[in-house]
């Protein structure tokens, strides 16, 4: 890359979940093929920290609202003094803000889409519109955004977050190892959901499938990985159904490819919202069988039946899936991991992403 590319990512939000560790993974990724970073977020954000601690400079507003003008001149100055080429904004308030900066510093304005609820398509609502491109985590979001958003398809593309197959590779685990950490006997079939507790990841069905399931298979043990908001309310339906020795919650891990190791099942059941969920890629390329519901561009990820997929909000679905999977002695792979690391690696990612700065930058 002759003439270095600088791009200033922007977050509002303060969590840690699918979301954050796209930006800051994307962030690393495109780095180390010569693209410089910096990131702008509140002082709170739990991302902060991990930028820090990755060496991304960071630069702290606060991004009371749509329309916080103190924030967008601060912006505006960040911008013009460390001669950003590109803002990549992330969610809803840190897009009016930054893209409204990008503008007025006479720089490229990427949106990033990360979920797939509907945008409101009111005219009102015309910060993406003005963005010079978008990305979006799955077809299903671009093609809607195409539809009620008044994005022209030239200036749209579905850039699903890659993982790194080296990573979440099985050869490289001991899975008897990885299941004698959970405590897990020979004969005992593990069940896992890895996803942040909000309320759209319906953790409430795969513990109330854990409880179906349970009164017919005695040798099952369901994984819950992960934190958030829903954490305590989820740990009382536990309680309440006193599945305590079913149902394990194992918090948030820095490394989930030894947890998917561990599993035989590799479970999500959310209703909405979702991009191309960064869970089920990771749980097909290590193999795994994976029950997941139809919810955002899930399907994106679907080949050759290379996983199960239920109707979003039912429980009967689920459990059903989940049924089948147990009974199914069959070879788990079924070519599925040559297809994700084709398609959906960090790679293809970065790739997808760099040619776009190019385009934007250098033409």
């Amino acid at each position: 890359m002759a003439k270095k590319i600088k791009v200033l990512h922007t977050e509002w939000s303060d969590g840690w979940g699918g979301q954050e560790i796209r930006i800051i993974n994307e962030m690393i990724a495109v780095r180390q093929q010569g693209v410089e970073v910096c990131l702008a977020c509140r002082d709170h954000a739990q991302i902060k920290q991990k930028a820090i601690q990755n060496n991304i400079e960071v630069f702290i507003l606060p991004f009371r609202g749509n329309f916080d003008f103190s924030t967008m001149f601060s912006l505006k100055k960040i911008i013009e003094e460390n001669n950003i080429d590109i803002v990549n904004t992330h969610s809803g308030k840190d897009t009016w803000v930054g893209g409204f900066a990008a503008k007025l510093a006479k720089v490229k304005f990427i949106r990033t889409r990360h979920l797939s609820n509907m945008i409101n398509p009111s005219r009102l609502n015309f910060i993406n519109e003005l963005a010079d491109f978008i990305f979006t985590t799955g077809e299903s979001v671009k093609e809607n955004m195409i539809k009620y958003n008044r994005i022209k398809p030239e200036r749209i593309l579905s850039v699903p977050t890659g993982i790194d197959g080296n990573i979440f590779n099985p050869k490289k685990y001991n899975k008897k190892q990885e299941r004698d950490k959970l405590g897990l006997k020979d004969d005992e079939i593990a069940i896992g959901i890895v996803a942040v507790l909000r309320s759209f990841k319906r953790h409430d069905l795969f513990i109330e499938a854990a409880e179906i399931l349970s009164k017919k298979y005695n040798n099952l043990k369901f994984f819950i990985v992960g934190d958030g908001p829903k954490k305590k309310e989820m740990e009382t339906l536990v309680c309440t159904k006193k599945l305590q020795n079913r149902v394990i919650f194992l918090g948030h891990i820095n490394e989930p490819s030894k947890i998917l190791c561990a599993l035989d099942i590799f479970a999500l059941t959310s209703d909405s919202k979702e991009g191309v969920p960064q869970s089920i890629i990771q749980a097909l390329l290590m193999n795994k069988k994976v029950l997941a519901t139809d919810a955002g561009s899930t399907k994106d990820l679907y080949k050759n039946s290379n996983f199960l997929i239920a109707k979003k909000g039912s429980l009967s679905a689920i459990v059903n899936g989940l049924d089948e999977l147990i009974n199914d002695n069959s070879q788990t792979e079924k070519n599925s991991r040559d297809y994700i690391n084709k398609n959906f690696s960090q790679s293809v990612m970065v790739e997808k992403i760099i040619n776009v700065y190019r385009n934007m930058v250098l033409k």
